[in-house]
């Protein structure tokens, strides 16, 4: 687990990315802050729609294009705001200070160029080293990320490997940057429960070789308990929850984080019926003015519909953004 007085590397402060469209305005990102100190791996956890992985995007600066942009906050990488910076200076911010892992590798990786011809040019955009250093380093990330024969695997073309393999890849090259953060956006999805264990083993032991810091994205609560030293819970655009993992399942305070841990089936007991969520996510392009999730809650209140609640503070690092709260 990290050090509670680690030092902050990435802080997000007010994110507020939008899509401008001809029919309305769709507040995707809208208000999400958080903090990422070296060494620590945050889980960002929400159901799919909800902003994660558009969030990713925004700190990136690699928005789709069609409308999307960030029109508020700030992203300080070592206490630098990368929002201000200037597409060419992301060009080198990107790979080299923060770096990510996207879903699906099958899309990640050009399937016209070898493994080892994409491992290089990454290496070469951090370090201009020479051809025959640059083939070194490329087996050798690969062998970091424990691929057997790297040295013929690098010759190899991303069909001609397996899914877990080329997931393997992908983190290779984020890596090979040694940036000091690292966004993993749901990289297990398409990958099977023991090549997925495999794969988060895979992650943490980098993370606590390198020391660099993960924001790692899921919708899987098992995988946050496993990989995250604290988690933050996003719903419509915006963080409902957040705090350290165990705090948070063992008192999970907003209603929609509680929701999401009752819907996780148990492996004792008695088999039953799985909580169901009822309802729908409200429309990013006509969102209530008060809590998103009140039409959902089971604990409603006038209150809830008329105004959003502050973030309050639940215990030590624990906030929940909930009206109930003020009664404890």
């Amino acid at each position: 687990m990290t050090d509670a007085n680690g030092d902050i590397v990435l802080d997000v402060r007010e994110l507020q990315t939008h899509f401008f469209l001809r029919r309305g305005i769709v507040k995707a990102v809208d208000g999400v802050s958080f903090s990422l100190r070296r060494g620590e791996v945050l889980g960002l956890v929400g159901e799919s729609g909800c902003g994660k992985s558009l969030t990713a995007l925004s700190l990136m600066r690699l928005l789709p294009k069609g409308g999307a942009r960030t029109i508020h906050g700030q992203v300080l990488l070592n206490g630098d705001d990368i929002l201000t910076r200037t597409p060419r200076e992301m060009r080198e911010i990107r790979g080299r200070e923060i770096s990510m892992i996207l879903q699906d590798p099958q899309t990640s990786l050009n399937p016209v160029f070898t493994i080892g011809d994409q491992l290089r040019e990454a290496i070469f955009r951090r370090s201009r080293a020479r051809h025959r250093d640059l083939m070194r380093e490329a087996i050798d990330a690969l062998r970091r990320v424990d691929i057997s024969a790297p040295e013929q695997r690098i010759g190899q073309f991303p069909h001609q490997m397996s899914g877990g393999m080329k997931q393997r890849v992908v983190g290779a090259i984020a890596i090979s940057g040694h940036p000091q953060v690292l966004i993993a956006d749901e990289p297990t999805t398409a990958l099977d429960v023991t090549i997925q264990l495999q794969y988060l083993k895979l992650l943490k032991r980098l993370q606590q070789e390198t020391g660099m810091a993960i924001l790692f994205i899921t919708h899987d609560f098992g995988v946050v308990a496993r990989m995250c030293d604290r988690v933050a819970v996003m719903y419509a655009g915006r963080i409902v929850e957040c705090g350290p993992v165990a705090e948070v399942f063992d008192n999970p305070s907003h209603p929609y984080t509680q929701a999401l841990i009752a819907s996780v089936p148990k492996m004792t007991g008695s088999t039953a019926r799985l909580y169901t969520i009822e309802g729908q996510p409200p429309s990013l392009m006509d969102l209530p003015v008060g809590c998103r999730f009140a039409a959902r809650c089971p604990h409603a209140e006038e209150r809830c519909e008329s105004a959003y609640p502050p973030s309050f503070t639940v215990g030590a690092a624990h906030t929940a953004d909930c009206w109930r709260m003020t009664a404890r």
